[in-house]
Parts: C-alpha cells; structure tokens; sequence
C-alpha cells in the first residue's frame, strides 16, 4: 500500500476529528460552536475514556447547558449532578469548578465568545497561555487538543504536536526516531501530509487519527489489535537512514 493509501486508511480505520464524532461544526467559526468544542476538550483533558466523554457531553447538550451562561445559571451543584449522571465521577467536583471558572472569565474578558479571545492574541503562543489564563486546570493537554482542530480555522492556531502524536508517528515510520524540536516535528508532519497530495485543510484529522492510534494502541503495546498493524513499519523496521534534516 502506498503512503498516501495508508495515510487515508489511518483516518478510515480510527477516525479523524473528535468535534466531527461530536457533531460541532467548528468551520462555521460560531462562537457557541467554538466554546462546544473548548467545552468538549475540558472533559477530554483528564484521564478518562473516550465513551465517558461523550456520554457526558451528550448529556450536557440534552441539557442545553454548552453555554458560558447557561453553565453559569445552572450552577455547581447542577453541574456535578450532570457530569455524575454521564460517569464523570471521578473528575466531577474540580471539572464543575473549572467549567465555572472559564466562563466567568470568558463573559467578563471576552464577552463569552472565544473569536474576541483569539484576537486579542498576539501569537500561536499567547493564545495558548490566554486560554490556560481561563481557570486553573485548564493546561497543556486540554488547550492542545482544543487548538488542534481549531487549525486552519484559527489563524493562531498552530499547537505543537502532541506526545501522542509523536510516539504513533514514530510508531508508523512516518516520523523519524530522532529530534525533539516541536517546531520542525510539526512541520515534517506537514509536509509529509501535503507531500502526499492531502489538503491541509485536513490535517487536523491527521493529528487526530494519531492520537486515536496512540492512545489506544501504541501507548498500551496493543500491536496485535492495532487496526494498522500490517502498514505500521515498526520500530525494528524503520530506517535509520530518514532524513532529519527537519528535525
């Protein structure tokens, strides 16, 4: 199978974007579909599955309570009783916290919508510090996934590849073993994205393909069940001859 076959059949087999499973139209750029997703990414940023997530976002949105306001009115008794009812137990005290937290500080800085926030930014990096400025325990994990799949929609927008990223792009042989330069990694993995005629309007669903893979798989040494198991290179396999000149 050819590379770019392979690149298309990682997304078919795992999946792509995460606000895609969760039907939140981030091309719109409406502020309430964009603060969904910011919503959505909190919930994902602790160590708890991905079935539990959704349960509880589901039952967040069959609540119409994916508002600043709305959370806001709703309170944190209210608040907890809904993560509980969608299994989020073990995180539900400090999360409904948070939830309180960023709100408050998105209608008092910004007016509730999350485009002033981006504006306001100077650079990808400000951005990334303004957002984790919402309320203690937002951090490097939830604000990386919410700005991945904001790319291309957020000019700012442009998180390093993350961790998990990495280790299943290696994993793959799409990455080389060697280098640590977050910049350059991103990069490579662009171009090896657009190299193989991919719009990198896409991307996003690249990145979040290898997440999927990485946390799912590679991460628990699940190569037996790894759904990519027969176009994964291995780490025995990969060429120590790859390029790095990105890296």
């Amino acid at each position: 199978m050819d590379n770019k076959r392979i690149l298309k059949a990682l997304i078919e087999r795992v999946g792509g974007r995460f606000a895609v499973a969760l039907e939140i139209d981030l091309s719109s750029r409406d502020p309430e579909e964009i603060f969904k997703w910011l919503f959505a990414s909190v919930l994902f940023g602790t160590r708890i599955s991905e079935s539990i997530v959704i349960k509880t976002y589901k039952e967040f949105e069959k609540e119409r309570i994916i508002s600043p306001k709305d959370i806001l009115n709703t309170g944190w008794d209210g608040l907890v009783e809904i993560l509980d009812r969608g299994g989020y137990v073990r995180y539900d005290f400090k999360t409904a916290t948070k939830f309180l937290d960023l709100s408050a500080a998105l209608v008092d800085g910004y007016g509730g919508d999350l485009n002033d926030l981006h504006s306001a930014a100077s650079e990808p990096r400000d951005l990334e510090e303004k957002l984790k400025a919402l309320a203690k325990g937002i951090g490097d994990v939830t604000v990386n996934i919410f700005l991945r799949e904001m790319r291309g929609i957020w000019e700012k927008a442009e998180p390093y590849a993350s961790e998990l990223v990495v280790t299943s792009a290696k994993h793959m042989g799409i990455l080389p073993l060697r280098g640590k330069d977050k910049g350059k990694i991103l990069t490579f993995l662009k171009k090896k994205w657009t190299d193989e005629g991919m719009k990198i309007k896409n991307f996003p669903d690249f990145e979040a393909a290898l997440v999927r893979l990485g946390k799912d798989y590679c991460r628990k040494a699940l190569c037996g069940k790894c759904p990519m198991k027969c176009e994964c290179k291995g780490v025995k396999e990969r060429s120590p001859h790859v390029s790095l000149y990105l890296l």
